[in-house]
């Protein structure tokens, strides 16, 4: 799968989702844009739209989008808080549906 980490999303969590082609919107020149016209970007390149902004749902009509969105649960947006949640972003990744959003949190 094609997965796009957010700005928000620390760069380095990609290393962790193994087994897919992670690329972050800074690689792909698209920070600072806003949510509605990223996710329009992203939906022509990639299968996955990883966040940790949690009014995405509230803000897009998610289901309109031929992207899946996982929106990761953690006390900070710190790699230290956000690596715990690989295993569930993995399998999230793997059972993701476009325009479907997951919510993927700490037990």
């Amino acid at each position: 799968m094609k997965v796009l980490l957010d700005e928000c999303v620390d760069w380095r969590l990609g290393r962790d989702i193994v087994g897919h082609d992670v690329k972050t919107a800074g690689q792909m020149g698209w920070t600072a844009i806003k949510n509605g016209e990223l996710l329009a970007l992203a939906e022509e390149q990639f299968d996955v739209f990883v966040t940790v902004d949690r009014n995405l749902s509230f803000q897009q009509n998610l289901s309109a989008l031929s992207i899946a969105v996982i929106v990761l649960y953690a006390k900070t947006n710190r790699l230290a808080d956000l690596r715990p949640l690989v295993s569930k972003v993995l399998a999230a990744i793997e059972s993701a549906l476009p325009g479907a959003i997951k919510i993927v949190a700490a037990d």
